[in-house]
């Protein structure tokens, strides 16, 4: 493989890990995001809800802009038969071999080790506490916890994490999300959250730790995912059975996860 490819290569794990890890549900609920192909997976979706509008909290209409939609649909069903014909069959027979407290074990060590990307994005938007809670977590994680496996933090002092990327710290500044758009492999986004998932690259600390090998790189992002996914397995799949379009449902469950997002930072004590 040439030098460039392998750093082609290695920029799209960067980006993969952290679109993944900053998302993850440390209740491991429906993840907010399922490892499927990060389709975010939302407890109060509508299916019934019309399929490029929604009425946001102020009672404003929030259009879903999919000039792209021809080709967007390609890559979901790209994306949707990679999951049923590979990653899901995979990670089924991981989960069967590997017990759930240990994946459960790697799935929050990942999650702890990319606290730079939440906390620069809390610093970002002016959330003093909750970047303070980062801080707390990732020491008492990484010490107590031992180097992240358990969750500490969390269940013997609430301290719960702010899961803030810099697609959400664009939004908080008002930046509008643009077109829609469905990535091979990464899944839903958006024309800001892509912006957003190459700042967050420069602060995962895969890219410091992981820089000189490819092969390393590619092997543990591989088995982070393979993961996550045998821990939410069913939860995609109840997001599009249940729908007429799943290209549509897929779509409009992240549009509207994102927007709660952002809309919670903006609610957020500073």
């Amino acid at each position: 493989m040439g030098r460039l490819a392998k750093v082609i290569l290695f920029f799209m794990i960067l980006l993969l890990e952290g679109a993944f890890s900053a998302s993850y549900a440390d209740d491991g609920s429906s993840a907010i995001l399922d490892e499927r192909s990060s389709v975010a997976v939302v407890d109060e979706y509508d299916p019934f809800a019309d399929d490029a509008q929604w009425i946001d909290e102020e009672g404003k209409i929030d259009e879903i802009f999919d000039p792209l939609e021809p080709m967007n649909r390609a890559f979901f069903h790209f994306n949707d038969k990679l999951y049923f014909w590979l990653i899901k069959p995979v990670a089924r027979g991981y989960g069967f071999v590997v017990p759930k407290p240990a994946r459960i074990g790697i799935r929050n060590f990942f999650h702890n080790l990319v606290f730079p990307v939440r906390l620069v994005n809390n610093l970002l938007q002016g959330k003093v506490r909750a970047s303070g809670t980062e801080i707390a977590r990732f020491c008492l994680n990484t010490t107590i916890g031992v180097v992240g496996l358990g969750d500490p933090a969390r269940h013997y002092f609430d301290l719960v994490p702010s899961d803030e990327d810099f697609g959400q710290t664009l939004g908080s500044y008002g930046l509008g999300e643009g077109i829609y758009l469905h990535w091979p492999i990464i899944g839903p986004s958006s024309a800001r959250d892509s912006i957003g998932l190459a700042g967050d690259y420069f602060v995962n600390p895969t890219l410091y730790l992981f820089a000189s090998d490819t092969v390393a790189a590619t092997s543990v992002y591989t088995g982070s995912r393979v993961n996550n996914v045998s821990l939410v397995i069913g939860d995609y799949e109840a997001l599009v059975e249940g729908s007429l379009d799943p290209y549509i449902a897929v779509r409009n469950a992240y549009h509207q996860y994102r927007a709660n997002k952002i809309r919670d930072g903006e609610s957020a004590e500073q």
